[in-house]
């Protein structure tokens, strides 16, 4: 960020408080709107001198809910407060509550006196896409929203502003269903859109002036993005996951549905100009551009973390037999080119999602544009050929690939092609440790030198040893620890040019899910008080906290999580309505002196339920829950087709 606060006055202000936002047609019951936030009692009110700063925070949590609570169930609940402790040894409590700019399927302004669709889907010439089920041929809009990057420029020119301009970056993974009921995902170019937004100088409230939905035509369009970050050069990172696999391509019908719905031709899209990881630049008037780099591996992207060098990435690889990769830009702020790395582990524990020592196998040097010529002319067995059953060759070597086995071969010469268009098989190839699963979230905490990563799952690949790792650990997932250190060297012996090497990696303690060997009471099929599929990860250097959303099917309803590296204490800060996952986290220390939790939720009432030949629940996670809180739902989002966007309130100047 580019800040220029003034000091003096933002040590005098204490707290967030929201503002009302335009009325949201549809939007749902009024516990989406909340009222001001803050403290509720008068000390709160009190002013800190501007000699005083903020020595330390804790935060007081939420219960989990029941079915008492079904009206909470069903909507975003936060129930959490934060106590400051000053350097003057005076204290302050803070009641977080919860703030969106909208809801998916809202007519929000466009900046230009007219309205836009709030996640509409649009095609390569930027029409927007229709749902031909719908009978009123109705525009597709998301209940997906995603990665998020909240962040200021210095000479902003968006008019309408009457406060401070402040942008918000969000990125929509997909759209669960259409009008009918037929699965959507994957079958859609995901939508971006930069929103401006309007920042009171006295309260930090920040409300939505322009909607503005990037053109990402020329960039082929958009695939499944999830996680996002913010650059240290305050750029939006974004992602693409879940590659669509080149070598079988003609037989994947939901990419020839991508393709169609981008293109209107089923066979136009290239597999090969997705799975990179694209980066949206913000305009003074609250538009924005977009270019994909493909030197940095064309893999399950899930939000990418860059380490204070302004050089070097770590990528979560959300995939089945994943690989941990790290990328060392050959420039600071710039992505363009570098190296591609990918780690090794030599394991020295197995329990609770064991331990590691880390090396690291340098796959390649490139950069994007050179990449990127070889996408838009090469196909799969150009590179390598690829078989799914054993051949009995022994030019042939056997992989693990996307819970499979594969057996491949390379094309002579074909080196850097495979290594940034076929990362997953080439890494496989070279040697590394293929095995992790849903590898989602990548944070740092830049004063200690460590970096979190979210482990969603423990099964699979990471059990069975097929990517060189075996270990024990809950389907609920972990978040590990990982030291960053310079000095290192690959496995050639050369050295990594950077100070920011992840060199081992074990669980955190209190971070390791539990499962429940029955369901409780409520159908929950792991602890409510531990966190459970870790996704989402954001660290604050100044609370000196770690900021975790689930993406459960272990949780009736996911939660947002902060947990204190230094008190090491774990607390329950809002519950997203039943059946969403928490997305879009993005924490925010300070912008124009004040700080933000941005927190957004997918998929409201994705019920997972079994059913018998009648149509009759007989059991699933939220078995004991749907019939309750089903009409709730759809009466808060859409019928289950729109979701919010937006943050928390409520905490303090952290200065």
């Amino acid at each position: 960020m580019h800040e220029s606060p003034d000091l003096s006055r933002r040590r005098l202000l204490q707290f967030l408080s929201s503002a009302p936002l335009l009325p949201l047609a549809g939007a749902g019951s009024a516990s989406l709107l909340l009222s001001a936030c803050g403290g509720s009692s008068a000390a709160d009110a009190a002013p800190v001198p501007p000699s005083v700063t903020l020595s330390s925070v804790t935060f007081s949590g939420m219960p989990a809910l029941s079915l008492a609570d079904a009206a909470k169930m069903a909507t975003t609940t936060v129930g959490s407060a934060l106590q400051a402790v000053y350097s003057d040894g005076s204290k302050r409590s803070y009641t977080l509550q919860y703030q969106p700019f909208f809801i998916t399927g809202a007519l929000v302004p466009n900046g230009s006196g007219g309205t836009i669709l709030a996640g509409g889907y649009y095609d390569i010439n930027n029409k927007p896409i229709v749902d031909s089920t719908d009978a009123g041929k109705r525009q597709f809009f998301s209940d997906c929203p995603d990665g998020t990057s909240l962040l200021k420029l210095d000479a902003p020119t968006v008019a309408g502003v009457k406060g401070n301009t402040v942008f918000a970056v969000v990125q929509f993974e997909y759209t669960t269903r259409n009008v009918a009921g037929a699965s959507m995902y994957g079958m859609l170019p995901s939508p971006i859109a930069v929103l401006t937004l309007d920042q009171d100088k006295t309260t930090g409230a920040l409300s939505l002036v322009k909607y503005h939905n990037v053109d990402t035509s020329a960039v082929n369009g958009l695939w499944i993005t999830c996680g996002a970050s913010r650059s240290p050069w305050n750029t939006h990172l974004s992602s693409e996951e879940y590659e669509p696999d080149a070598t079988a391509i003609a037989t994947n019908a939901q990419f020839a549905s991508f393709s169609t719905n981008l293109f209107g031709d089923a066979a136009k899209a290239n597999p090969y100009h997705y799975g990179h990881l694209p980066e949206v630049t913000v305009n003074p008037d609250g538009t924005g551009s977009i270019k994909k780099h493909y030197c940095m591996g064309r893999l399950s992207h899930e939000l990418v973390q860059v380490m204070p060098d302004e050089r070097t990435a770590l990528m979560g690889d959300d995939a089945t037999n994943g690989g941990l990769f790290m990328f060392v830009a050959d420039r600071a702020r710039d992505l363009s080119s570098g190296t591609l790395y990918v780690a090794k582990w030599a394991q020295k524990t197995s329990d609770n999602g064991g331990s590691a020592d880390l090396s690291w196998i340098k796959l390649g040097s490139a950069t994007s544009a050179e990449i990127k010529a070889l996408a838009d002319k090469l196909k799969a067995a150009d590179i390598l050929s690829v078989k799914t059953a054993d051949p009995a060759d022994a030019s042939y070597t056997q992989i693990p690939f996307s819970g499979k086995k594969n057996w491949v071969k390379l094309v002579p010469g074909m080196e850097k092609a495979a290594a940034f268009l076929e990362t997953h098989r080439y890494a496989a190839l070279k040697g590394a440790s293929m095995g992790f699963t849903k590898m989602e979230g990548t944070t740092v905490n830049a004063k200690d030198k460590i970096a979190y990563s979210a482990m969603s799952y423990i099964n699979g690949a990471m059990k069975d040893g097929s990517g060189g790792i075996k270990v024990t650990g809950p389907t609920a997932g972990i978040v590990y620890g990982l030291n960053l250190k310079g000095g290192q060297k690959d496995t050639t012996g050369a050295a990594i040019d950077s100070d920011w090497v992840p060199v081992d990696m074990a669980a955190v303690p209190a971070l390791v899910g539990e499962d429940l060997a029955t369901p409780d009471a409520l159908g929950n099929l792991a602890n409510p008080d531990k966190v459970a599929n870790p996704d989402n990860i954001k660290f604050s250097e100044k609370l000196r906290t770690l900021f975790i959303g689930e993406d459960s099917g272990l949780h009736v309803n996911n939660f947002l999580w902060a947990y204190n590296v230094d008190t090491k204490s774990l607390t329950r800060l809002l519950s997203t309505p039943s059946g969403a996952e928490s997305t879009g986290l993005h924490a925010v220390d300070d912008i124009n002196g004040f700080a933000y939790i941005m927190s957004n939720f997918q998929h409201p009432g994705d019920w997972e339920v079994t059913k018998d030949a009648a149509g009759n629940v007989t059991g699933g996670l939220h078995s004991k829950v749907m019939t309750t809180l089903d009409p709730l739902i759809r009466a808060n989002y859409r019928d289950r087709f729109g979701a919010a966007v937006g943050y928390l309130t409520g905490l303090p100047v952290l200065n």
